[in-house]
């Protein structure tokens, strides 16, 4: 049974700050979340216009270019943890007509000034990450006007089950049905749905490739000894196998809600 930490915002920062440039190219499941979460919001706004809009967990611009293909966007508003993330974003904007871009560095449990009267909080593979979700959705619906939208991606319960398994540690994810509840209470929900993936890779070492090329791997200061290392390989081989190699689980869940109208 895999321990649940506290979360080191320190560490998370850190390691997705050393894998900014890599994030692009090696975070393919959360690139093609970031295209349906996208999908979603175009479904809940016909129009594909908004005035003021809040991307919470911003990045390497993934949701950023996928929301701007599809919606015209008047005030952007993006916040990360990694404040290098902003010369990502503004790569990203280059190709997209948004009259005003402002870059809100820092961990958005803890920022105390925000946009009011949003009409869009978007955000996308971050909010496992957060240690109060309860009051982040709370603080999110403050600061979105009435029947503005609330969409965001994250990961359940069967997320990298392998490592969890190997390594005894993991994030305390939530269920789709405890996401309903805790949102629930200050939005009404329109669209909620989960998937789990498995990508193949051919090895173990391959594995951890990837997972070091993401930054997903910012859950606690441990450092690889080479008997850590060699029992990870093998037993991962050995539980974990398939046809071409290695599998590895992902476990995306996809919300959409609107803040209820006074």
């Amino acid at each position: 049974m895999s321990q649940n930490i506290v979360i080191d915002k320190q560490l998370v920062r850190e390691r997705f700050c050393s894998t900014l440039k890599s994030y692009r190219s090696h975070a393919v499941v959360q690139k093609a979340m970031a295209g349906e979460l996208s999908e979603i919001i175009c479904s809940a706004q016909p129009s594909r216009s908004f005035d003021r809009v809040l991307e919470v967990g911003a990045g390497s611009g993934a949701l950023m270019a996928e929301l701007l293909s599809r919606c015209t966007v008047e005030a952007y508003y993006a916040n990360d943890l990694v404040e290098e993330s902003r010369h990502c974003l503004l790569e990203v904007l280059d190709r997209f007509p948004v009259q005003e871009f402002h870059f809100l560095a820092g961990d958005i449990e803890q920022l105390e000034e925000l946009p009011l009267e949003l009409d869009l909080v978007a955000s996308n593979a971050t909010l496992q990450w957060l240690d109060d979700l309860d009051g982040f959705f709370r603080n999110m619906a403050a600061h979105l006007r009435p029947g503005g939208i609330l969409a965001f991606s994250t990961f359940s319960t069967a997320n990298m089950q392998e490592i969890s398994a190997i390594e005894g540690v993991g994030l305390s994810y939530h269920t789709l049905g405890e996401l309903e509840l805790l949102a629930g209470k200050y939005f009404e929900l329109t669209v909620s749905r989960e998937e789990v993936q498995k990508l193949e890779f051919s090895s173990p070492e391959a594995v951890l490739h990837h997972i070091r090329r993401t930054g997903v791997n910012g859950i606690r200061r441990r450092s690889w000894t080479k008997s850590r290392y060699k029992h990870f390989i093998d037993q991962y081989r050995r539980l974990f196998s398939c046809e071409n190699g290695v599998s590895l689980t992902y476990h995306p869940v996809y919300c959409c809600m609107k803040k209820r109208a006074l």
